[in-house]
């Protein structure tokens, strides 16, 4: 377990105790795995793999209601005044998978990569905030059936030492920090509807080194014939046993007599490049500006040292099978 995730952890159980919520589909009593719990003026949290999340009037004493949202449930507004143990979430029965029979696949294929590209650059990084969910756009060359196999995740490590940060052998600053990835049908080249409803979570931690590859063959994620979009979100910092540990999106200091705000950055970094001419990547503040997606272009974003620096992709790179025709 990272250190800043141990002190946070030991902050909010001995000063505010322990409180949590859990969160459940109304029909199965099942957990409702990383549900997104938005708290008003851009602060919210994630449910973890139990459907369970903390919340009290001690740690945000500004919030009056919250806000729920799950992929394939309604969302659900509540006030934060006796807050029940257990909230039930009812099924959106129009979001559920779309349900396609295929024959089990012998064909012959061949496997194709799209690298992802990697730079150890902080300065071309991206700090990943809860908030933050980065989109990128990959088109689809031709008609040929194709299922995707891994995604592949360019990751940016610190080294301790800052006068051995070019050393490829040189100590990394350690964390463990569970992302979650989420796949998107192509709406006019913006991320639409969901291409999947099913939970794609990983953990992430220096050992990985500057590339996580993460195997998607078993979600059967055929890619259409107008591409998709890949996106990954950061839930937050997670043990090492993967399970997401209470984490608050803001750092509040004293300033001039005030209490800031500051939003808490998570490792690891995100490199972004210059090497794709388009721009494929987009931006969302899951609990900011309308949950809206934002290309991630110059005038759409103010006072952005990526952007000012030529820097519009995160290059993230996609190996998948392309079926020969029968």
């Amino acid at each position: 377990m990272c250190r800043q995730a141990f002190l946070l952890v030991i902050l909010l159980f001995s000063v505010f105790g322990f409180s949590q919520t859990k969160i459940i589909d109304s029909q199965t009593k099942h957990p409702v795995s990383y549900a997104t719990i938005s708290f008003g003026n851009g602060q919210g949290v994630f449910a973890d793999d139990e459907g369970q999340f903390l919340f009290t009037e001690k740690i945000y004493p500004d919030v009056d209601s919250l806000f729920v949202s799950a992929l394939g449930f309604k969302d659900l507004n509540i006030s934060t005044e006796n807050l029940p143990k257990i909230l039930e979430l009812q099924p959106h029965i129009d979001q559920l998978d779309e349900i396609v029979v295929r024959a089990k696949l012998d064909r012959k294929y061949k496997e194709e990569t799209i690298k992802a590209y990697l730079d150890d650059d902080y300065h071309k990084c991206w700090l990943p905030t809860i908030e933050s969910e980065i989109a990128v756009y990959f088109k689809n060359e031709d008609d040929k059936l194709k299922k995707l196999s891994e995604i592949h995740f360019p990751i940016a490590l610190e080294s301790v030492d800052w006068k051995k940060r070019h050393k490829s052998n040189a100590e990394k600053k350690p964390f463990s920090t569970l992302f979650k990835v989420n796949i998107y049908h192509n709406d006019n080249g913006r991320p639409g509807k969901p291409l999947s409803y099913q939970n794609i979570v990983f953990r992430a931690t220096e050992k990985d080194g500057d590339q996580f590859t993460l195997d998607v063959s078993a979600f059967d994620i055929y890619i259409p014939d107008s591409g998709l979009f890949v996106s990954l979100q950061v839930l937050g910092y997670a043990d090492n046993a993967g399970k997401l540990l209470p984490n608050k999106k803001y750092k509040e200091i004293k300033s001039g007599g005030a209490l800031v705000k500051i939003p808490t950055n998570f490792r690891p970094l995100l490199p972004f490049t210059n090497e794709i001419p388009e721009n494929n990547t987009f931006i969302k503040r899951v609990f900011l500006h309308g949950n809206q997606w934002i290309q991630f272009k110059k005038g759409h974003f103010t006072d952005s040292s990526l952007l000012n620096a030529g820097l519009t992709n995160y290059g993230m790179g996609l190996t998948f099978k392309v079926y020969k025709d029968e």
